[in-house]
């Protein structure tokens, strides 16, 4: 089948490209990258010409949650649009677990995306997954004060970005399948241990500090809204894995 990977130059683009590919489907990317915007809905009528399924990852790196909405809102609504002309049968799309029970900050747009695709009557799978094991470092790249790296107090479940990319060619395989169940990493941590487990494995001397987030969505951060339910289904990696496996390949 051929597969259209939305975002499909970001970390977890490229393992739903790699495990499509794999798997031995024809895959394209929608990116800027590649001539295609999903914001503005340029290059999508030609890229998704006949494509069987869309994977959606598409990002945006922000803490506000008016641009994370816009954003999330425009790219889903051109790509729903664009399938339907394109005759495109199936709308997979990735989202967090906890999003819509803490639409604050970045999980505003989230939340706002899956409104929009739910909203379909049929042809379209979502599965929301935990962070990423990646989301330390990315997020230990502000709250450095000198020697101290401030930490947010956050309950979560990291998973491998492979095995999200696995499960999501696994769903566009099978068809459309509404809300599935969610995906987590094998076990819960405390955001602040992986930042000094991350930090010591990197050699960058600073001490953490663990503070909370004030208002609801401090709360949902820390009251394990962000955690799998019953049901969840839990991935093999864990961070220590995972870190291992990073430094190595530096």
């Amino acid at each position: 089948m051929k597969i259209a990977v939305a975002g499909g130059t970001g970390a977890v683009g490229r393992q739903v490209v790699a495990a499509a590919e794999s798997a031995g489907h024809e895959t394209v990317v929608l990116a800027r990258s590649r001539g295609v915007d999903v914001v503005t809905g340029a290059g999508l009528a030609d890229a998704l010409r006949g494509a069987d399924a869309v994977v959606d990852v598409a990002n945006t790196m922000t803490a506000s949650a008016k641009a994370s909405t816009v954003f999330f809102e425009a790219a889903t609504h051109n790509l729903l649009t664009a399938e339907r002309e394109a005759g495109v049968g199936h709308h997979v799309v990735l989202s967090i677990i906890g999003a819509a029970a803490a639409p604050q900050s970045y999980y505003a747009g989230k939340a706002a995306q899956e409104r929009l695709v739910m909203a379909q009557h049929r042809g379209w799978s979502l599965l929301r997954a935990s962070q990423f094991h990646d989301f330390v470092p990315q997020l230990l790249r502000s709250g450095r004060i000198g020697s101290l790296q401030f930490a947010p107090a956050v309950r979560m479940q990291p998973v491998s970005t492979a095995e999200v990319g696995a499960a999501l060619v696994a769903l566009a395989e099978a068809g459309p399948s509404g809300l599935v169940a969610d995906l987590a990493g094998p076990r819960e941590e405390q955001f602040a241990d992986l930042a000094r487990k991350y930090l010591a494995a990197t050699g960058t001397p600073r001490r953490v500090v663990a503070f909370p987030f004030p208002g609801a969505y401090g709360r949902a951060l820390r009251d394990g809204t962000l955690l799998p339910g019953p049901g969840a289904r839990l991935g093999t990696q864990t961070f220590d894995e995972w870190l291992r496996e990073s430094v190595a390949a530096v």
